[in-house]
Parts: C-alpha cells; structure tokens; sequence
C-alpha cells in the first residue's frame, strides 16, 4: 500500500538575496523520501543571480560589534529551541530521518550557535616581547584577527539538512563576515529557515544570502568569481577535488567522505562494543562522514561480538519517519538505498555472510548486519554512505592498523580496549584525524577541532573554534614599548 501524503499542497520558497525573498518560474522539486511526494518547490537561482548576492555581499562592510553578534546568535538559539519541533520535521521532510535523529539534530544547531555566541567574545589577539635576543629591541608585536575581505562562498549536503549549514554560517557570523550559501538541491529547507530566523534576530541579510539551483548551472561561480576569498565545502571527494582543482587561488576548507572503523580488541566487553557498533552505524540512517562502516573486531571474541550486534541491529527499528517511536527513517533517495543493496549483494556473492536486512522498499533500507567481509571488499574499502554493518576480523593491532589505513580516507576512528598501551598504539598508528576511546567515531563538541586527512580533506579542520581561524585575516602590529 503506498503510503499517505503528509501535506496539503507544497511549500514556495524564494532564493534569500539583499534581504528579498526572491522567486524564480524555474524551480526544484524537493521530495520527501518516504512517500515520493513534492513537499516543496525552490526557486533555481540563475548564474546572473549567483553575481547578484556576491556583489551585494561584498560591497556590504559588517559593523557589528562583538557584543552584538553574541546577541545575535544567542537569540537565534532561544528561536530555534522554541521551534524545535516543527524545525524537526522539516528536516525529517526534506531529508527522509526519523523524528528522534531530527530533534536531535536540532539540539546540536543550538550547541553551535551556543559556542560561536561565545567564542565572538573571546579576544583572539596575541603580545609578543621583541627583546628576547642579543639584537632583539625594546618592542611589542601584537596581533588580532580581522574578517575576509571577500565573501565566503558555502556549499552544503544532504545528510544534515541544518548541522552542516549552520557549522559554516554560525562562525561566518560570529567573526562578521559575508557568506553565500548553497544548499544541496535535496535538503534546502533547513537552510532557509535558519536564515530566516537570523534574520530575526537582527542579522543584516546581506551578510547571509542564501541561493538554490542546479549545480551544473552555477557552481562554478562560486568558486571563482572575484569576490570570493574563501569557499568551504562538506561533502563527496570527487566534487572536494572538483572544487580544489577549480578555486586555484582561493582557499578552500574540504570536509569530505570518511571510511571510520570501530576497532574491538580482545579485551573489550562484547556486548557494550556492540552497542557503539550499532548506534554509530544506523542513527542518521548511516548517512554521516563519521558513521561506523567498517568493523574490525579480533578474532577472540568475533563470535560474541557478532551475535550481540546481531541482536541490536535485529532491535533497531525502520520505516515511517515522522513515527517518533522509529528508531530509523530513511535514507536519501531510492538510487541511495538501491546502491546499498547492490554493494550488500556484491559482499554476499564474493564470500561475506549476510546476517540481517538488506530489504529495500523506495528509500527505505534497512538496517544490515555482514560478517566474514574481506578489507578488500567495495562495501568496506570505498565509503558505504548508509545503515551497512560490516564485520571484518584481525588477529592483533597489527593487521587492525593495516586495515584501518588501507584505505583512501583518514577522518575519524573508535577503538573498544581497555589497556593503555594499546591506547596509545592506535592513537599514534592510525593515519585519521581522530581517535575516540570507547566511543563511536563521529564523537566530538561542536567547539572542537574536526576533519580529515587523505582523502577525507586537506587537514583543515572544521569545528567552532577551528573555524574562526579559517574565516579570519591575521594581522600583526607593532609598538614601541
């Protein structure tokens, strides 16, 4: 039976340009995963309206005071807290996750407003002494951080409609610069209503433009138009690469894909490693960089461990998204969850056992449990962006470490052990950008350092306070005492 629609008619929503809501005859469907039904249109912004929100952007200097930009974030987040719940299902409209990842995604936009908010009354300046050599003089050499003199050109994806939005936006605000935003086509609501409630909360539109079409269409000119300083992007490798290959000489912040592996020594308790093994492969439908997708477990204790994350995957339930009760919703699109099956099907053909799931209706897929998988595998060796428990067994840290670092990406890591010395093993060995002990990979405070290396990201990391010094011009000064 197919499923019921869950509105009336679609939502219109116009491209945020100078502070106008700007409508376009050409326009995007935006679907909702679970029904297939057009919950609403977005005008498709022509590369002459791209020229337009740059020019403005850049022609408009920010005065805002610190002060004034915490107000500004801070009365944001009192906004969205007091809409958590509609902004929740927008995002479960648009994106196909269950209601429980969506309420949860709009508590962590708060914890980034939060510490952007504060980190804008943080003085980032230094003082250097000059009088420390046989020739130094009696000086001082102070610095402070100075916004881009350009704009900031913002491209975002799919698998957090908001979180991924806001971690650029917030910190554009805080350091009061300019930013151009682009929404992926298939998740653009979350990104209009947060411009509009920063606008409401006295943000100058002009220093948030935000701007939906088809990449193909205008991309390109927002990655090379003059007035573009900086263009920071989360998303796939081969569009990171695309961009770094394109901007030349503009800096670029690269949050791309991730392989992340739980690795599960022979001391770790089974049945709490498998829980970690669950919740980082399934929650947001496995659509993050850092989800669990591949898990490296010793061969001691593989039996136990499988058996027990056989029973949490068997427990975790799927299906209709704004069921608040559903553990997991759905995942992009059908082509999403018709690749997953393939890459499952492949596995089972070459000598992998399926365990659980690997049931696909539409969008929906469902949570899936594999043991006896080879590294080399393209369900484990390339990035599985979807709800895929892959279980490989090693036989010391050794080959653990080889197959961790086998691959082309270094984002984030989880390693279940409870000996220091292989604590500190991985940490060192493991060619990621982070290691979490006893937690899924993805792990982290919005104020924290995060990203990658390979072909994760050029080692620039994301994060509030990494941000900052990303959006930010250093200038040094000197004086004569």
């Amino acid at each position: 039976m197919k499923p019921q629609p869950v509105i009336d008619s679609p939502l219109r929503e116009g491209l945020r340009i100078g502070g106008e809501k700007v409508y376009r005859e050409r326009t995007i469907d935006v679907r909702y995963p679970w029904t297939g039904e057009v919950i609403a249109t977005v005008a498709k912004a022509t590369v002459e309206d791209v020229r337009r929100a740059l020019k403005i952007a850049y022609q408009y200097k920010p005065t805002l005071t610190r002060y004034e930009r915490y107000k500004i974030l801070m009365r944001a987040g009192e906004i969205i807290a007091s809409r958590k719940d509609a902004l929740a299902r927008l995002i479960t409209l648009e994106s196909g996750l269950c209601l429980k990842d969506s309420m949860y995604e709009v508590g962590r936009a708060s914890d980034v407003l939060l510490f952007a908010a504060n980190q804008a009354l943080v003085d980032d300046g230094q003082v250097f002494s000059c009088d420390l050599t046989h020739h130094g003089k009696s000086r001082k050499v102070y610095t402070l951080r100075e916004p881009l003199q350009g704009v900031i050109s913002a491209i975002t994806p799919f698998n957090h409609p908001l979180n991924q939005v806001i971690h650029k936006v917030a910190p554009s605000v805080a350091t009061n610069n300019r930013m151009v935003l682009k929404p992926t086509e298939k998740t653009p609501l979350a990104a209009f209503a947060l411009a509009d409630i920063l606008y409401e909360a006295g943000l100058p539109p002009e220093m948030l433009q935000v701007l939906t079409g088809d990449p193909g269409e205008i991309a390109d000119e927002l990655l090379t138009h003059e007035h573009i300083d900086l263009v920071t992007f989360t998303g796939g490798v081969p569009i990171g690469k695309y961009i770094a290959a394109k901007a030349v000489y503009k800096r670029t912040v690269l949050e791309l894909g991730g392989n992340d592996p739980l690795i599960v020594m022979d001391d770790a308790d089974p049945e709490k490693a498998a829980e970690l093994a669950a919740s980082g492969s399934y929650k947001n439908s496995g659509q993050r960089c850092t989800a669990v997708k591949r898990i490296l477990v010793h061969q001691k204790i593989a039996g136990a461990f499988t058996e027990a994350l056989l029973a949490k995957t068997r427990a975790w339930t799927y299906g209709d998204p704004l069921d608040a009760t559903v553990d997991m919703g759905t995942v992009i699109d059908e082509e999403a969850a018709a690749r997953f099956e393939t890459l499952v099907n492949d596995a089972v053909g070459a000598g992998a056992r399926l365990l659980h799931g690997n049931q696909r209706r539409g969008a929906s897929y469902s949570p899936t449990l594999l043991d006896r998988v080879d590294p080399q595998m393209p369900v484990v060796k390339y990035e599985t962006f979807g709800p895929v428990s892959p279980v490989i067994t090693f036989k010391d840290r050794e080959e653990a470490a080889r197959i961790v670092n086998g691959t082309d990406y270094g984002l984030s890591s989880g390693v279940c052990t409870q000996r220091l010395d292989d604590i500190t093993w991985f940490v060192k060995q493991l060619v990621v950008g982070s290691v979490n002990i006893w937690e899924v990979p993805g792990y982290r405070l919005e104020l924290t350092p995060f990203g990658g290396i390979k072909d994760s990201g050029l080692g620039y990391k994301e994060g509030v306070q990494e941000t900052f010094k990303s959006f930010t011009n250093i200038k040094t000064y000197s004086l004569p005492w």
